[in-house]
């Protein structure tokens, strides 16, 4: 009976390429596991850095609110003596602010436009990836 099985199989022809597409399914398997791993992954990573930002957080307002070392300032003190140079202390300090403040808006910006040119490649490519599907089922 296996004899028979097996002669009959062997007169089956084999479709052109079948190994190439074959290799190329598994291939493309493994990878979409690879992605779905990599995808699990990053949100519990993200969620255990939430947790221990939360905990730091929590714990530096705690120790800087009760900490023993803490004298109570009922009495404020100017630090200038003279107007002027407070005046231009503070312009200082409110001009360094605004430089810093631009720097970091323009990094945004930056970061922005690199946002907006991924995300429009990534929308290209899976309407590739849908009409591909759709094509083929």
């Amino acid at each position: 009976m296996d004899e028979l099985n097996l002669k009959t199989l062997e007169q089956i022809p084999i479709p052109e390429r079948l190994e190439e597409r074959l290799s190329a399914k598994i291939d493309q398997w493994e990878r979409e596991e690879q992605k779905a791993k990599q995808h699990t992954l990053m949100p519990r990573v993200l969620r255990y850095t939430a947790v221990a930002a939360s905990l730091a957080l929590v714990f530096g307002v705690g120790y800087h609110l009760w900490s023993p070392d803490r004298e109570p300032n009922l009495a404020e003190q100017d630090t200038y003596q003279d107007p002027m140079l407070a005046r231009q202390e503070a312009e200082r300090a409110l001009n360094l602010l605004a430089y810093n403040l631009n720097k970091g808006m323009g990094q945004l910006a930056k970061a922005k436009a690199l946002s907006d040119k991924t995300e429009k490649s990534l929308n290209k490519q899976l309407k590739v990836l849908k009409r591909y599907e759709t094509d083929n089922y």
